[in-house]
């Protein structure tokens, strides 16, 4: 039996595909079933590959996925990228599987098996389940202009040396930064640019803390949802609209629902480029250095992109319909003085004072 044929039985939670050897089960059985069925193909899948026949010496093959983005988002099209450049500097030693939005499984369930050692390689939005440390990554209103963003997330920057440690106590290992740009609230129907005219309306909030508790703080109602059920959640009126997302992907996954977008950028919206700290070790020096090449690669073009990119879909919202909302000063001062008062007091109880304290020595000055 090869890898390709363990892959087969990886589960393809989005569309309900199971794919076993090959072969395509459709219509199978969703909600904790499937959950409990993904959890076991993927430890079965692990066990073959151990009886599997090894690949000649220097050779490998590696999983990379992602929660969200189909193959032609940017994050689709960035792990393309980063594959076929470890294809190319590796002279196709190395090889690298791509799996899409969905193909896997849903956000958590993801991210259990990548800390697992199951899936090898990740550009995703970590998971505060296992360090709730990981908070530091949405801290609310920490930076406030792209300039700011760019120095902060950088291979050098504060953020960045924050962070580092804590992925490595997860035991993942940390390539760099994959940055989108800031985040807002996207509703259909109505918009609120202050806390009082955000009073009773629902939107949908990311599951990871604290970014519930700082749409709450802006006055709406936080729904956590999983973003494989977001579309329906919108659709059939469980919320009014999404959260916390640059506005590409309110527009391209949800436009067809949702009306406005209002720029509040209480967070910059940041995937990582990751890699299970096992799977990363057992590399030799070689093939580390070709991973990190390739993953600087991709992280460097989307540092020198990522405003222009930011840029083309609000001017794309607006041409498809989407009223697109920058809040004025003085409302979007008084969302950042409530947020900071309610939300960061609640993150240094997780993550504690020592982390706090260079938040704020860091954090922008509000203008």
């Amino acid at each position: 039996m090869t890898y390709a044929d363990v892959l087969g039985f990886l589960v393809c939670g989005g569309g309900g595909v199971l794919w076993l050897f090959g072969r395509t089960i459709k219509n199978v059985t969703q909600g904790s079933h499937m959950k409990h069925l993904r959890t076991s193909l993927f430890a079965s899948a692990a066990a073959l590959a151990l009886a599997a026949p090894a690949f000649a010496a220097g050779e490998h093959r590696l999983v990379l996925t992602s929660e969200a983005g189909d193959r032609e988002s940017p994050v689709g099209k960035a792990m393309q990228a980063w594959a076929s450049e470890i294809g190319e500097l590796s002279e196709g030693r190395i090889q690298v599987d791509v799996f899409f939005q969905g193909e896997l499984g849903g956000q958590q369930e993801l991210f259990d098996q990548f800390v697992r050692g199951n899936v090898d390689m990740m550009i995703t939005w970590p998971q505060t389940s296992y360090d709730q440390r990981m908070a530091v990554n949405f801290i609310p209103y920490t930076v406030m202009g792209w300039e700011d963003a760019i120095e902060s997330y950088g291979k050098d920057g504060w953020l960045t040396q924050l962070v580092q440690p804590i992925y490595a106590d997860m035991g993942l290992h940390y390539f760099g930064p994959f940055p989108e740009g800031f985040g807002g609230i996207a509703t259909k129907g109505e918009y609120a640019t202050s806390f009082e005219d955000a009073q009773g309306m629902k939107v949908r909030s990311q599951p990871i803390f604290p970014l519930p508790q700082t749409v709450q703080a802006m006055g709406f109602q936080a729904v956590p949802i999983d973003w494989s059920e977001v579309y329906t959640s919108i659709q059939t009126g469980v919320v009014d609209g999404d959260s916390s997302n640059v506005i590409y992907w309110d527009v391209e996954y949800f436009g067809d629902q949702l009306d406005y977008f209002v720029q509040s950028s209480h967070n910059f919206s940041t995937f990582y480029l990751l890699m299970n700290a096992d799977s990363f070790a057992a590399l030799d020096a070689e093939d580390q250095a070709i991973l990190t090449e390739a993953a600087e690669g991709v992280i460097d073009t989307q540092f020198s992109a990522a405003k222009a990119e930011d840029d083309k879909w609000i001017a794309e919202a607006q041409k498809r319909g989407m009223e697109y909302i920058v809040p004025s000063a003085e409302d979007k001062m008084a969302w950042i003085e409530r947020v900071r008062a309610e939300v960061w007091p609640q993150i240094e109880e997780v993550v504690g004072k020592d982390i706090m304290d260079q938040v704020r020595a860091n954090a922008s000055t509000p203008k």
